[in-house]
């Protein structure tokens, strides 16, 4: 089936869109959420308790969002390096952030309130969402860096080093909590975890809307090229 080009500025507008809305609407519940402490509690459960259904949507909709930029990204990126690859790993970040929907955690940390700081014996849908966010924040990453390649081949140096450090730097981060914490009390600092989610989710926008910008530049161009081809003759 044929993409236009309505379809394909609503699809990358989605991916735009995927980065502010989940980090927008996990923080309104972070400072909201009787019990939960940003500092000491990851997004994932907020997926839990008699309000959980909110992340659990968030993680959905997000997911749904980035599989929609991924399909956008296939028709964009005709050609060159990360043609194949980019869109791919764009839906991989997809499906791992529905996975961390449908798949709960584990109530931990004191939360929600009355919760044990660490389960004795970790259900196996726990398992499957402690690793989806792994799954998609390394997707995220080689995605970026994928990317950043492709701009040094275009010449655009700038946006390569931007690219590639802000890939590493949010993978970095958000790696932080799980090299630093304590498992078996489950003390943990997760400011480290917010702060490189919202640093790649929000430069993923800013890509998804430079991706828009040229694509309509390139479509503008072709319809001024036709249209004066049509008035010579």
């Amino acid at each position: 089936m044929k993409t236009d080009h309505t379809q394909i500025n609503k699809l990358l507008t989605a991916g735009i869109i995927a980065g502010p809305f989940f980090i927008m609407i996990a923080l309104i519940q972070a400072f909201t959420r009787e019990g939960f402490d940003w500092v000491s509690h990851p997004a994932s459960l907020l997926s839990l308790g008699s309000l959980g259904w909110i992340q659990i949507a968030n993680f959905v909709l997000t997911g749904l969002f980035y599989i929609a930029m991924a399909y956008g990204l296939k028709h964009v990126l005709s050609s060159g390096i990360g043609r194949r690859w980019v869109p791919r790993l764009f839906t991989v970040l997809g499906i791992a952030m529905i996975a961390g929907g449908v798949f709960l955690a584990d109530p931990s940390l004191g939360f929600p309130p009355g919760a044990p700081a660490m389960p004795e014996n970790q259900s196996w849908h726990s398992v499957v969402h402690g690793f989806a966010p792994i799954i998609g924040f390394l997707a995220l990453t080689i995605a970026l860096i994928t990317l950043g390649r492709r701009f040094g081949s275009q010449g655009q140096k700038w946006w390569m080093w931007a690219t590639i450090l802000i890939a590493l730097a949010s993978y970095a981060l958000s790696s932080i909590p799980s090299l630093t914490g304590n498992f078996e009390t489950g003390e943990f600092n997760f400011i480290p975890l917010w702060a490189g989610v919202t640093l790649g989710f929000g430069y993923t926008s800013v890509i998804a809307a430079k991706f828009k910008h040229s694509y309509n530049y390139s479509g503008n161009q072709k319809s001024y090229a036709k249209d004066r081809s049509s008035s010579m003759v």
